[in-house]
């Protein structure tokens, strides 16, 4: 009986957690730098999904450029983490108690 109940949850956290991955593809998180002069749309599943840099930045120093473009960028994956392990907690909080 235990086993039972026990695959039938793991079978409803797969489901959930595609679910989220799905939730996760749709959900687009915008991130600027360089004073709005970098732009980023990242999804929650930590998909580049577009990367826009300003005129001015591209005939410029190509080091700050780099240095811009990393800056941005990690900017960016820290907030896609943030949502996507925000999401994740959901799902394991719900199916699992005390998580």
């Amino acid at each position: 009986m235990f086993e039972n109940n026990m695959m039938g949850k793991l079978q409803e956290m797969k489901q959930k957690a595609e679910e989220i991955k799905l939730k996760l593809d749709s959900t687009i998180i915008n991130v600027e730098g360089a004073g709005g002069d970098i732009k980023i749309a990242i999804t929650g599943n930590r998909e580049i999904k577009s990367l826009t840099i300003a005129p001015g930045l591209q005939h410029g120093d190509k080091e700050e450029l780099e240095e811009q473009l990393t800056v941005t960028l990690n900017k960016a994956l820290f907030k896609a983490n943030e949502v996507n392990e925000n999401e994740m907690k959901q799902v394991a909080s719900g199916m699992l108690p005390g998580m």
